[in-house]
């Protein structure tokens, strides 16, 4: 009888079975378990593929995808993915065409006011008045609207209304850094301007490049154009060409050539930077820019390379501002926004639209009390029937907080509507010998030495000869000129920062290194990209045109002990309610508390007996330097207390041509000078700002040797001490000595020996100075008894107050800057200094 097994199994292999793989059985159960027949078996194995993997049916399998393979898509993955992607775009673009409709003109299109606080609250100015005027098309010259698309958008007649290339390339600089771009065509701004706002949201993107399709397929390039140049805002409150026109030059656009056109054109891309009326340290970047827009329209065709050669660059005429902003407001307001948009707080199209409410830094009780320093000392002196050169004169300021870098108080110029530009803020005058204190902080910093190996400390002695060629330079020749070719010798550093020496400030500027002295001043505040900031040994005179404001920064810096706090103006911005992010405070380590301190204590040096004597008046402890630009077109005083810093100038400027001048013979005076009206208009703001506050005196922590009297020479001496001799044969003679005296009568003192010194020096004054001073006190032209040990400057003033002769006008001047030279000035003297009696010592 034959098993049923068999059967079983081909019923199921009949319903579908596939075979298993093999299992291990246990032996004694194996053997139970009949032996398949080779035919069964033949049967029950489906058919292999063939060598080129076809099955049964002759269809090839698909090889699965086994390791790193796995992890990419598969070309038909990507097509389709590239598929549904085009298909969500066409989708997006078709629905975001139909959904955005054209709307009318926003009220943006009429800027509206923005307010400004002082930082009680009280309001500083209002401004918005908007100066428009819309103009046809056909009344701007071709030249103009070639400039503007010359600068611009050069195909804006042949592209399309939207260039994605451009906004993709604008929107990577902006994320890598490289500066906020745009992106848009002249179509996109205008859409901008006259149908949204200056918002930076993706919103306001998307609807720009819509509604920027749609306008192109209704209305005409032609008056799109004349929208955009109707619309934009090119500075001084001017939105339009047509505003522009009469705002820069004073005439209708269509009086203008190509020149003035194509100057307005470059305003587009930054109005404020390229004013350069307003700012005239940017007057080479507004001409590479003004340049460029010319080359484009040559380029293009619009302008033939002969009237391109032709092409000079236009001056624009000073700015006149708004009524509303008459007085100080003005200026405050300007370096307001110059602060909000240098920073990226709000970027200036979007500001110039208004509705912002900014809270300033400004106090209004030291506001008024700089406005009321500089009338009383200087303006109230303004005669312009008597002296045509009063005229000329300009004042500007700065006052900082020093532990918090906040901006308390400024003066602009005389009125903002009179004298637009900003002399607080302008960077085009020589800041001169304020700026060699940054050389001795640089020393001291950078452990540097003299060219003997000596630490450059206020007591290093240095050769203050007059033309001294500098040693240990080698890009050339450079041999600085002492004020009057006065020869020094050997004097200490305290001593030459007192006379502000510049043979001995231009060879400690090569002993530091001029790049390490330019490397201080920008680390205490001086921008890095100020005009002639540059790494040479003359980098100690000041050739560089760092603005008051700048160089309140950075003397700021020195008085909170080398910390530099952020520099602000403004302690809250809100627009619709809605605050405005600022930038965090922060306080950096600028220099060493050593350097900034040890520069604090000779800096004292100088307003207790040195140059800046009139500082005194302030009646507070006091640190500071006098400063005075080439050929006297501008005077300085910047110094400080332990609670404010303050900067002022004193300048020359033709109300005409906006030329620098100097200021010889200006307010009755043959001379300003640093330790003149600036140093006067310090001392009584400084006096009013900190009226009823509690004396603070300096807490100095000096670096090493500082205060160590130098070793005199013995050989150098043939006085007893005791008679007020100097005891290094120079170096401790007094101020009236050095500034009022012989010094082998090469400052022309002839005929004034014998109104205070006789010829034969019977007053124990030899013409080597060596002894220098009389023993019959101030009266007769010599100093009081003794001489200090950092330069011989005596409490009362030494010569400078007890020693005024016929030789000097009535009001004589202040302390030894003004008085030096009551010794008598020769004839030839007194018409190189363009005059008698005036304030004696100047300095670079």
């Amino acid at each position: 009888m034959s098993s049923d097994e068999p059967q079983q199994q081909g019923a199921k292999k009949s319903e579908g079975w596939a075979p298993r793989e093999p299992v291990d059985t246990p032996a004694d159960t194996a053997s139970d378990t009949p032996a398949a027949t080779p035919a069964a078996a033949a049967s029950d194995t489906p058919e292999a593929p063939d060598a080129e993997g076809t099955g049964k049916k002759g269809k090839k399998k698909r090889p699965k995808r086994k390791g790193w393979r796995r992890i990419f898509p598969t070309w038909r993955m990507v097509l389709g993915g590239f598929i549904l992607l085009i298909l969500l775009c066409v989708g997006g673009f078709v629905a975001g065409y139909m959904i955005v409709e054209i709307p009318p003109a926003n009220a943006a299109a009429t800027a509206q006011s923005n307010v400004y606080l002082y930082a009680d609250g009280s309001q500083l100015a209002r401004d918005g008045e908007v100066n428009r005027e819309n103009v046809p098309l056909s009344q701007i010259p071709k030249e103009v609207q070639h400039a503007a698309l010359a600068a611009e958008d050069r195909d804006f007649y042949s592209e399309s209304a939207v260039d994605p290339k451009a906004m993709i390339r604008a929107a990577y600089n902006t994320v890598t850094g490289k500066g906020k771009q745009s992106g848009s065509t002249i179509t996109q701004q205008f859409v901008k301007n006259y149908y949204l706002g200056q918002e930076q949201t993706v919103t306001r993107k998307a609807k720009e490049f819509f509604i920027s399709i749609k306008l192109d397929r209704e209305v005409s390039k032609d008056d799109i154009l004349a929208g955009y140049l109707n619309t934009s805002y090119f500075g001084r409150n001017a939105y339009g060409v047509q505003a522009a026109a009469q705002a820069y030059f004073g005439e209708d656009v269509k009086d203008l050539d190509t020149a003035q056109g194509a100057y307005l054109a470059t305003l587009l891309n930054s109005p404020n930077a390229y004013d350069v009326a307003t700012h005239p340290e940017n007057k080479k970047r507004a001409e590479g820019r003004w340049n460029y827009v010319l080359d484009g329209m040559v380029k293009e065709g619009w302008l033939s390379p002969a009237d391109r050669a032709k092409a000079k660059f236009p001056a624009p005429k000073e700015a006149k501002g708004a009524s509303g902003l008459s007085g100080q407001r003005g200026y405050l307001v300007q370096a307001v926004e110059d602060y909000l948009t240098s920073n990226d707080i709000v970027d200036e199209d979007t500001l110039a639209k208004g509705g912002y409410r900014i809270t300033t830094t400004l106090q209004k009780d030291r506001q008024d009390a700089f406005k009321e320093a500089v009338d009383e000392q200087v303006m109230s002196k303004i005669d312009k029937d008597v002296r045509k050169v009063d005229r000329n004169v300009r004042a500007g300021g700065a006052s900082i907080d020093p532990k918090t870098g906040k901006v308390v108080a400024m003066y602009g110029g005389i009125d903002y509507t009179k004298q637009y530009v900003n002399n607080a803020t302008r960077r085009d005058y020589q800041v001169g010998s304020t700026f060699k204190p940054f050389v001795f902080t640089s020393a001291v910093e950078n452990g540097s030495v003299t060219q003997d190996g000596q630490l450059i400390t206020p007591n290093t002695i240095y050769d203050g000869t007059n033309k001294r060629p500098v040693q240990g330079w080698d890009g050339g020749a450079y041999a600085p000129e002492n004020e009057d070719d006065v020869d020094y010798g050997d004097i200490t550093v305290r001593t030459a920062t007192d006379k502000s020496v510049n043979s001995v400030y231009a060879q400690m500027a090569v002993d530091v290194g001029s790049d390490k002295v330019k490397d201080t001043a920008v680390a205490l505040g001086v921008p890095e990209n100020t005009p002639d900031l540059t790494a040479s040994p003359s980098i100690a005179l000041g050739p560089s045109t760092a603005s008051v404001l700048d160089m309140t920064e950075a003397y700021a810096t020195l008085a909170n002990h080398g910390k530099h706090p952020t520099y602000t103006m403004v302690e809250k911005v809100t627009k619709g309610g809605q605050e405005v992010e600022l930038p965090e405070p922060r306080t950096a380590q600028a220099v060493s508390r050593e350097a900034a301190d040890t520069t604090t204590s000779i800096l004292q040096s100088v307003v207790d007996g040195g140059t800046g004597t009139a500082a005194q008046a302030a009646g507070r402890p006091a640190a500071g330097k006098t400063g005075t630009a080439e050929e006297d077109k501008a005077a300085w005083f910047a110094g400080y207390t332990p609670e404010l810093a303050t900067v002022v100038s004193v300048m020359g400027q033709n109300p005409d041509t906006g030329a620098h001048t100097p200021l010889y013979g200006a307010l009755g005076q043959a001379r300003i000078n640093g330790g003149g009206y600036p140093a006067q208009i310090w001392a009584q703001f400084t006096r009013d700002a900190l009226e009823g506050k509690p004396v603070q005196d300096f807490d100095l922590e000096l670096e090493d040797g500082a205060d160590v009297p130098p070793v005199p020479d013995p050989t150098d001496t043939e006085e007893d001490p005791a008679t007020g001799g100097a005891a290094t044969g120079g170096d401790d003679t007094t101020q009236g000595q050095d500034q009022g005296q012989t010094q082998g009568q090469d400052q022309g003192q002839t005929q004034g020996q014998d109104q205070g010194q006789t010829e034969g020096q019977d007053q124990g004054q030899t013409q080597g100075q060596d002894q220098g001073q009389t023993q019959g006190g101030p009266t007769d032209g010599g100093t009081t008894d003794g001489s200090t040990a950092d330069g011989g400057a005596t409490a009362d003033g030494g010569a400078a107050q007890g020693g005024q002769t016929d030789g000097t006008t009535a009001d004589g001047g202040t302390g030894v800057d003004e008085g030096a030279l009551g010794g008598g000035l020769t004839e030839g003297t007194a018409a190189r200094r363009k005059g008698e009696g005036n304030q004696a010592y100047y300095d670079y």
